[in-house]
């Protein structure tokens, strides 16, 4: 699909805004696929990270903000540049821990669009290994209102 359509966020532009944001440095956070209504990002293990340090899995919080923050950018390939984004609703089923000193991905696509809402799927899985996951997220995203936007400072009023 073209990196450009009329009316969207530039594909490029939104790489460049989302690895400067500091959540992101901050995880750890590489944008590995991003296409429209689709994104993949990696985050390498870092014992910062970690929930429990008799096992070393990771905070289940740090998976959350993974997918949330997956979902989102591939929410903004999907919507007009310009519009704010905002997480509205986000459900995740843990179903395994993450394994220790492995990366995960964090995979997320937009599967219905409405003027005001996004619907996301997204899945949190350790590298080669996408038929087992750790997580399943389902989120709804509200477009167009108060949020996030890429390109701006602070919340879009």
């Amino acid at each position: 699909m073209p990196n450009k359509q009329p009316g969207l966020y530039p594909l490029e532009s939104l790489r460049g805004i989302f690895k400067h944001l500091p959540q992101y440095n901050e995880l750890g956070l590489a944008i590995v696929v991003l296409e429209r209504s689709r994104s993949v990002l990696r985050m390498e293990y870092d014992e910062r990270l970690v929930g429990n340090p008799d096992s070393g899995v990771l905070h289940g919080g740090v998976i959350t903000t993974l997918l949330d923050s997956v979902s989102g950018m591939a929410v903004f390939s999907a919507i007009e540049e310009g519009a704010s984004a905002a997480t509205l609703d986000l459900r995740i089923d843990y179903l395994k821990p993450a394994t220790p000193n492995k990366a995960i991905l964090g995979e997320a696509e937009v599967y219905k669009l409405t003027k005001s809402v996004a619907f996301v799927r997204a899945n949190a899985f350790h590298e080669g290994e996408p038929d087992k996951p750790i997580a399943h997220g389902f989120g709804s995203f509200m477009v167009g209102s108060v949020g996030f936007s890429p390109g701006t400072k602070g919340p879009k009023p």
